[in-house]
């Protein structure tokens, strides 16, 4: 029997922080998981204040999206190492950068947790993936368990873009190949 191979998505981050986007952390992530393509510019993050507790006032949502395509099942092993990341981040125990990767296809946003939910599925390692949005009709599709920012106009804008982008990347490793 043939394997299929799974086709290769985007990954992206989206990013809360209190400290910006420091070139170490930036350096960082590029040493793991290659090149940055995009860096959007930053929003105050207030759909919910669930994270002041222990990021404290002042948190800021970005996203960034990296060059290099990846394996969609290579999402649990990127969710731990970012998990570590946000460990070697943090001061006195509490995060100051929060790592929530995601894969981008043409059809769907699919994000890593570690929380177990109803809508979960296990990945491994732990882990959990959740579908948070779907491409459909032009537009996203969001389920009554989508982060509130994610069903937002401004980080669905960011997404489409992302998309875009993701597309060219495809279509340009196609030509290459």
């Amino acid at each position: 029997m043939n394997k299929k191979e799974y086709d290769d998505v985007m990954l992206f981050m989206g990013v809360l922080s209190v400290r910006g986007f420091p070139d170490a952390l930036k350096n960082e992530l590029e040493a793991e998981f290659g090149p940055i393509d995009i860096i959007t510019e930053p929003f105050p993050f207030d759909f919910t204040d669930y994270y002041v507790p222990e990021m404290g006032e002042g948190i800021e949502r970005f996203f960034i999206s990296f060059r290099n395509l990846v394996s969609p099942d290579t999402l649990a092993s990127i969710k731990e190492k970012t998990n570590e990341i946000e460990k070697a981040w943090a001061d006195d125990g509490k995060r100051r950068i929060n790592l929530d990767p995601g894969l981008l296809s043409e059809s769907s946003i699919i994000l890593a947790t570690t929380k177990n939910r109803a809508h979960r599925i296990a990945i491994g390692l732990s882990l959990y993936a959740e579908l948070t949005l779907v491409y459909q009709n032009r537009h996203y599709v969001s389920f009554p368990w989508t982060y509130a920012d994610y069903r937002s106009e401004r980080v669905q804008n960011v997404l489409y873009n992302l998309r875009n982008r993701y597309k060219e990347i495809r279509k340009l490793a196609k030509t290459t190949d």
